[in-house]
């Protein structure tokens, strides 16, 4: 559906030429829920806005539905950008209209004719639940309000994609909620395929089947959302991870367990697994089957898009041959095992 290749975008700074994107690859299936998370100025925006070419590219192709829009003129690049609506971060809604006349204004704007307008309209605000609202001004309705006014419009024109670029960011952590669930239905009973571009992990954790982590215009790792949750392989992604799993030990377990590892005391790990494994009693086998101990120091339970994941720090002491053999084992049940050995 999306295909993003050799993407670069350079910017005129006050001191020289600023790159914000380097050379994107990115492919995002159609019917997606795809997610592209970094930390501030890591390029999150610049980079979705490339997609309906808000902001052009430097160097690089974007391609849509089969169309390189990168390569069309100006009237079919406006013709392409109707398959895709796009949902901001601050609503971007106008004050002088209610909020059926937020929705209906593209349609107004492409020619519509009223009754269309109306038959297109009020199943959308049925859809987002602001049918009771329909004849209101922004100002007098929330901020979640708000957005679902801002992703209504952005299905008016029956797009194909959806960006969403930090849809849920100015709002609480209830209303965030409620838009995530409204996004995911919207996914499912439309098919849309959905760009989500966010700062926070909860988000790619609760909505999202692929990932992307961008640093400094670079993409650092990709992948299925749970292959990344269970074994992050960049530093940025583990730091992200970190505000929604147990990934770094706390400094006072870290302090308690320092002396330990020193002295050759049992070695420190992190285990994490997911489906069927968090439900099995995979860690008491280990334990009886090799002769181990087994110190659970940190870690938790939780669900990635309703499968369960856990992750355990834990300290195992025991004989080395049986401890290597242990691990061996672990890994055959789908259990993913890395040794930490920074505890300082």
């Amino acid at each position: 559906m999306i295909e993003l290749r050799h993407l670069s975008q350079r910017f005129a700074g006050p001191s020289g030429w600023v790159e914000a994107l380097h050379d994107i690859n990115l492919s995002i299936a159609a019917g997606q829920i795809f997610g592209i998370i970094g930390r501030s100025g890591a390029g999150k925006s610049t980079l979705v806005r490339t997609i309906n070419l808000l902001t052009r590219p430097s160097a690089g192709e974007v391609v849509v539905d089969g169309k390189v829009l990168t390569a069309l003129a100006p009237a079919a690049l406006r013709e392409a950008r109707r398959e895709i609506g796009m949902v901001f971060q601050h609503f971007n809604l106008l004050s002088s209209r209610t909020v059926f006349g937020n929705v209906a204004l593209p349609l107004e704007l492409a020619g519509m004719k009223r009754t269309e307008i109306e038959r297109t309209v009020l199943p959308l605000l049925e859809l987002v639940g602001l049918t009771a609202l329909k004849d209101r001004y922004p100002a007098r309705i929330s901020g979640g309000q708000k957005q679902r006014v801002g992703i209504a419009r952005a299905l008016a024109s029956r797009p194909k994609v959806l960006l969403s670029d930090e849809a849920t960011s100015a709002l609480d952590p209830e209303t965030t909620r409620s838009i995530l669930e409204l996004l995911k239905r919207i996914n499912r009973e439309l098919g849309l395929t959905i760009v989500l571009i966010t700062h926070q992990m909860e988000v790619i954790k609760d909505v999202c089947d692929r990932v992307a982590v961008l640093d400094a215009g670079r993409i650092v790792e990709q992948g299925n959302v749970v292959d990344v949750f269970l074994e992050p392989r960049h530093d940025v992604t583990r730091a992200l991870l970190g505000d929604v799993i147990a990934h770094e030990l706390p400094s006072a377990v870290k302090a308690r367990v320092a002396a330990q590892i020193e002295a050759g005391e049992g070695q420190l790990l992190r285990l994490a697994f997911a489906g069927g494994g968090v439900d099995r009693p995979i860690l008491s086998e280990t334990i009886r089957r090799y002769s181990l101990d087994f110190n659970i120091l940190h870690g938790q339970v939780d669900e990635i898009q309703g499968r369960a994941f856990g992750s355990l720090a834990v300290l195992a002491d025991g004989e080395p041959q049986q401890l290597d053999a242990a691990l061996a084992f672990l890994r055959e049940q789908g259990v993913v095992v890395e040794a930490l050995s920074h505890v300082q």
